[in-house]
This record gives structure tokens, C-alpha cells and sequence, in this order.
């Protein structure tokens, strides 16, 4: 098969499965009564460890395959370049195993730290204001982040593949695994704290789920992408300062009051 129509089915593979995941997430959350409306609001989702897990996977899937494609297509033409000289040929689905291994750890990370906090809250018994403002907080951290050189770096590697790909060349199965987790290393010190901002707009929110991919996608892949990276910033730093001082511009906080009520 020419390496070209290979590139395309990678791709047409890659959006297929994010749109699979995007019509599973909107139907979940248009299948909803109230009751499960209110449970989706919580940090945890009102759910067990596996099935948030299950959730959490099917968001990362929705979210990053559009962002990481440009990587995998890349690693794939390199792949293709090895075979056509008779060398070992290895698929790009084990580096994209490698590098959904990183978001997989950390929806564990993500689950431990959402059930903590609730079992604080619950402790303590914190006001839906005080719950806003928390989120108001994490707003302005993730803002913050957003103008950092830390930020700057990860989001360097990921707006570069043949760059990343060149200098983190490894042969091989497990070098393939290796890159994938590499990468998706760096995809998480881009994103991380853009995706603990969906904890306060609301985790299952997929209009908030859709502007994060979109923003994300729009850092790595357009030219202006470390401009837009700091305008993002400042709004978030700006949209959680306005939460501190008037918490009910947070789309959860009605929610979060009924749930305190109950």
C-alpha cells in the first residue's frame, strides 16, 4: 500500500475514532434526567473508579487524537520511510498506545484527587460560593500556567514534530512505546492544567470540553499558536478573578448549591 493512502486511512482512523467518542459523550449526557445532571456536576461524577476511568478515556480520546495527529502522521511517514528500505516496519498504533498510557495514569491521578476533594468538602461542609470561588482559583492557576516558560516548552515539543521525532528517535517496539509516553508527557505538561479547569466549568460539559480541544488543537497547529496560548491565559486569569469576586458567573454554581442543600 503507498505510504500516502496509509497517511490518509491514519488519519480518516483517527477521526473516526474522536467523532465516535464526541456522539458517545453527547449522547450520554442528552440521555440524562435531572438527578443524573446534578451527580455529573460533582468532581467525581458521582461515579467508581472504573467507570470514570471508562469516561475519562473516551474524553482523552475525543479531545487529544485530533490535536496528536499531526505526531502520528509523522511518526508514521518516518515508519514508512524505514519499511521502504527493508527495515523493521512498526505500527503507529503502538506509539499511540504509549502515549494514552500517560492520560490514562493520569485519570487515575485525576480520580484520586476529585474523590479527596469531595470527601473534604463533605468533611468540612463548604458553601456553593466557597466551592465557586475554589474553582475561580484554579481558573487563575491554570492561567497562570498558561503564560509560564514551563508551558512554553512542552508546548515547543508538541508544535514540532519532525523535531520531536528527530531528537527522540528510538528503534524498535518498545522504543515506539517509549516515544508515545514521551510525548504524551510533554502533550500533559502542555494541557494538564487546561483540563483541571473542566473540574469547575463542569467535567462532562461538552461545550467547555469542545473549547479546550479547540484551543488546544489551535496552539499546536497554527502558526500564532504561543500567542493564542497567552491570550487563553489571560482570559482565564481574568474569568477566574471575576468567579472570586461574583462566584455565580461559574456554570456549576447553581448545581453545586442544589447538591450542598440535598
Amino acid at each position: 500500500m503507498a505510504p500516502t493512502l496509509q497517511r490518509y486511512i491514519i488519519l480518516a482512523l483517527l477521526i473516526a475514532i474522536a467523532a465516535a467518542a464526541w456522539t458517545l459523550l453527547v449522547w450520554q449526557q442528552m440521555g440524562m434526567d435531572a438527578d443524573m445532571r446534578m451527580e455529573m456536576y460533582a468532581l467525581t461524577m458521582g461515579m467508581k473508579a472504573p467507570l470514570f476511568l471508562a469516561i475519562w478515556m473516551i474524553m482523552m480520546i475525543a479531545m487529544m487524537f485530533p490535536t496528536a495527529a499531526p505526531m502520528i502522521l509523522t511518526f508514521h511517514q518516518v515508519q514508512a520511510g524505514k519499511q521502504s528500505r527493508g527495515e523493521t516496519f512498526v505500527s503507529s498504533w503502538v506509539f499511540v498506545a504509549g502515549y494514552m498510557l500517560v492520560w490514562g495514569v493520569m485519570g487515575f491521578i485525576a480520580f484520586a484527587g476529585a474523590a479527596g476533594a469531595e470527601m473534604l468538602a463533605g468533611h468540612v461542609g463548604l458553601s456553593a460560593a466557597t466551592a465557586a470561588r475554589i474553582g475561580g482559583a484554579l481558573l487563575m492557576i491554570g492561567g497562570a500556567y498558561q503564560l509560564s516558560p514551563l508551558k512554553d516548552l512542552c508546548l515547543a515539543k508538541c508544535r514540532t514534530p519532525i523535531g520531536f521525532i528527530l531528537t527522540s528517535w528510538r528503534d524498535g517496539y518498545w522504543g515506539a512505546v517509549r516515544m508515545g509516553l514521551e510525548h504524551g508527557l510533554f502533550c500533559l505538561g502542555c494541557c494538564w492544567l487546561l483540563f483541571l479547569a473542566l473540574f469547575p466549568l463542569g467535567i462532562m460539559n461538552v461545550a467547555a470540553m469542545a473549547v479546550v480541544t479547540l484551543l488546544i488543537f489551535a496552539e499546536k497547529t497554527l502558526p500564532s499558536g504561543g500567542g493564542i496560548a497567552k491570550v487563553s491565559g489571560i482570559a482565564l486569569l481574568l474569568y477566574g478573578a471575576a468567579v472570586l469576586v461574583f462566584p455565580q458567573a461559574l456554570p456549576t454554581f447553581q448545581q453545586v448549591g442544589a447538591m450542598t442543600m440535598n
